[in-house]
């Protein structure tokens, strides 16, 4: 007699299976780290083939051996260590020093050519644009910006809102009390310089330092009423095309002007080519990009020990492009170093000290010819950057259940995700997930046997700080963790996000907890329950 239960005869979803500690455990942190499959029901086959290697990117940027610029490369290898033990998610990383780049990697399935979000990084980017018009004579630092636009004021306008010049939103000393969140603003369909001015400016500005969001989309606002053109279409000719910068995004907010503190998206070099330029006095390729005042004006100390003109100030004169999460663009101009980074890191977890532990103390000076040529550490280096990878090996699994669930829409009632329905698709090698709620259906094909990319339009802003693009690119796989609990991976390669969705079938009932990697916000979606289509209540 077969001794495997059928979907019919599985207990209770709250009361058998995965506890809702071993849930939270999948959701959060480790994610996929700590999944164990079902081997009982695994594959032969077992894991996912090895990963391709990260294809040829011609970024123009020249290569060179670490000891060559020198750097040892043990002192690489440490870092890499430093940040595996200390269990902190990269996505990637490129190192350039004395014009050449002299180690990179990305974790699969994180790759060279993917362009990835890069959150607060774009406000030092917006920063140039700035400097850019300044030089050009739009306007100066001490100009008010309510000269700008009239059209939104208030009624009343209080002295210090009439006080604010562009050089307080540069230096985020706006006399605002407290920080404006892009994820509180995406939520905004109506003017975002109208809700700028309705903030109470509590404080005389240039004398208390807020970080906010809402400074830096006034400055991308004041760059487009002043030139006629969005900050990305103003920087196009002037900094990407020179930069060989392309295949970036950066979508306009509801004034029709780019975000300007966010919203940016674009590749690990394109960051380390930003960083480059700084660390080169705005000089590219013997052009002067950028005028060399203002590339020493954006990391002079304004706010003594933190902010400069739209950059964190770091130790030993580093001086960083920094977006949420941990992404990176640190110069170090004392040593002419640049590193770029791209990870999933959350807030306040102690990822600046670990960096600065390394760097800039990498950094040897050295004769012309370099430090000594340590083969044998370059081929350890060499051979960790080409096989980083994110996620533990896949392994393949089934479920008897496959059979009572594939092909079954499972119904929700009201919940605060607007989750209408959800359905699984199981084949041979992909179970197509869809999922129906008030935006329209998206589907995600998750991969049984190896991950598989495509795109989707599955909601997720709540966990996602707030962004809900059209379209996302994703990797996504799913295994049994029992014979009742399927759990899917879903890697938004574009972004920081991976979100974990852990779905337990007991009888008709279905239970669904998602979550994610890393958010500002919650990590975890409210639990859902569901029921399957024509069963009885």
């Amino acid at each position: 007699m077969n001794s495997s239960p059928s979907v019919d005869t599985v207990p209770d979803i709250n009361t058998g299976g995965i506890s809702r500690r071993g849930t939270l455990r999948l959701l959060l942190g480790g994610t996929a780290a700590t999944l164990l499959p079902f081997e009982a029901r695994a594959f032969a086959a077992g894991s996912s083939p090895k990963k391709s290697q990260n294809p040829a990117v011609s970024d123009g940027l020249p290569r060179s051996r670490p000891e060559a610029q020198g750097i040892s490369p043990d002192a690489i290898l440490a870092f890499l260590d430093d940040a595996r033990s200390s269990g902190f998610e990269l996505h990637g990383f490129m190192l350039w020093r004395h014009g050449h780049v002299v180690a990179e990697g990305w974790w699969e399935p994180y790759r060279a050519d993917r362009i990835h979000m890069m959150h607060s990084l774009t406000k030092s980017v917006t920063s140039a644009a700035v400097g850019l018009a300044i030089a050009d004579g739009r306007f100066g630092l001490e100009d008010k910006v309510v000269s700008f636009f009239k059209e939104y004021l208030p009624e009343t306008v209080s002295d210090n809102l009439a006080a604010m010049t562009v050089e307080d939103l540069l230096t985020m000393r706006t006399g605002h009390a407290s920080m404006v969140s892009g994820s509180v603003w995406r939520q905004i369909k109506t003017s975002w310089i109208a809700e700028f001015f309705k903030i109470p400016v509590v404080y005389k500005p240039g004398t208390k330092f807020v970080y906010t969001s809402a400074a830096t989309y006034m400055l991308s606002g004041i760059v487009t009423k002043t030139t006629g053109q969005t900050v990305v279409d103003y920087l196009k000719p002037r900094i990407f095309d020179p930069l060989g910068i392309s295949g970036y995004d950066w979508p306009t907010g509801p004034d029709g002007i780019s975000p300007g503190a966010n919203g940016l998206s674009w590749k690990t070099s394109d960051s380390l080519k930003f960083g480059v330029l700084h660390a080169q006095d705005g000089m590219w390729n013997g052009q002067q990009l950028l005028p060399k005042s203002w590339v020493d004006a954006v990391h002079q100390q304004h706010v003594p020990g933190k902010y400069g003109y739209q950059w964190w100030l770091g130790q030993d004169d580093a001086y960083l492009a920094d977006g949420v999460f941990t992404q990176y663009s640190v110069v170090f101009p004392k040593q002419n170093a640049v590193l770029a980074i791209n990870a999933a890191i959350p807030l306040d977890s102690g990822f600046s000290q670990l960096l600065y532990r390394h760097f800039p103390a990498a950094f040897q000076d050295t004769p012309p010819s370099g430090l000594p040529l340590d083969n044998r550490s370059l081929k350890k280096l060499k051979a960790r950057t080409d096989n980083l990878e994110l996620l533990p090996p896949f392994v393949a699994t089934t479920s008897p259940v496959i059979q009572h669930v594939s092909g079954k829409t499972y119904q929700f009632s009201d919940n605060a995700a607007q989750v209408k329905s959800v359905r699984f698709d199981f084949a041979e090698d992909a179970c197509a997930f869809s999922l129906v709620d008030e935006r329209g259906t998206h589907t995600i094909r998750v991969g049984l046997r190896q991950p598989i990319e495509g795109n989707t339009t599955m909601t997720g802003n709540d966990l996602h700080h707030e962004y809900q693009p059209d379209i996302m690119r994703v990797v996504a796989s799913g295994t049994w963790q029992d014979e009742r609990t399927f759990v899917m991976t879903w890697t938004f390669v574009e972004s920081a996000f991976r979100d974990t969705v852990v779905c337990q079938f007991a009888g008709p009932h279905l239970r669904i907890d998602r979550g994610v990697n890393v958010n500002s916000a919650a990590t975890q979606m409210p639990t859902l329950n569901g029921l399957q289509a024509g069963q009885p209540t």
